[in-house]
């Protein structure tokens, strides 16, 4: 199981640095599972938003892309959308749909099914330098596709850095 996760990240990376992105983003936080008795624990998280597909005045639309890893041993890859609407002073919320797969480490972590959504929402402060700050809530669960739902949520700091 840890193959898969190593091979997993190696290559979410890779396909990263050779895509001309917009952005990785780093994060590290607190997972909370839902379920009683699932062992909570510390997250790393990469993120690849690649250069928007439409630009408004103050809202962007992209492709993404992250790999999560908990210290429990669970781990998510995922892909889908990122919206970003730009605040006054620099300021920014973002928001994301991931549909992927996780695989859980330790049996009462099982979130239902390999197959599991991870929504997001942040909120962020860009810097002059064009990197930015932001502090992200997530949920991932399989959307009552599987038997059982029970659902995480973790909370994130995230460091935005530009590729371009």
């Amino acid at each position: 199981m840890k193959n898969r996760i190593l091979l997993s990240a190696v290559l979410t990376a890779g396909l990263a640095s050779s895509a001309f992105g917009q952005e990785i983003v780093l994060g590290a936080g607190y997972s909370d599972y839902s379920l009683n008795g699932a062992e909570d624990g510390a997250i790393l998280s990469l993120e690849y938003n690649h250069r928007p597909f439409y630009e408004g005045n103050v809202f962007s639309a992209r492709l993404a892309g992250a790999v999560e890893v908990v210290d429990t041993g669970d781990a998510f890859v995922g892909g889908g959308l990122s919206g970003k609407w730009d605040l006054k002073q620099d300021w920014f919320i973002e928001a994301s749909v991931l549909p992927g797969a996780f695989i859980e480490g330790t049996a009462l972590n099982d979130l239902g099914s390999t197959f599991e959504i991870r929504s997001q929402l942040a909120v962020g402060k860009q810097f002059k330098n064009g990197k930015a700050l932001s502090l992200a809530l997530s949920h991932k669960s399989n959307a009552s596709t599987a038997t059982i739902n029970p659902g995480v949520n973790s909370l994130t700091l995230r460091w935005h850095i530009p590729l371009n």
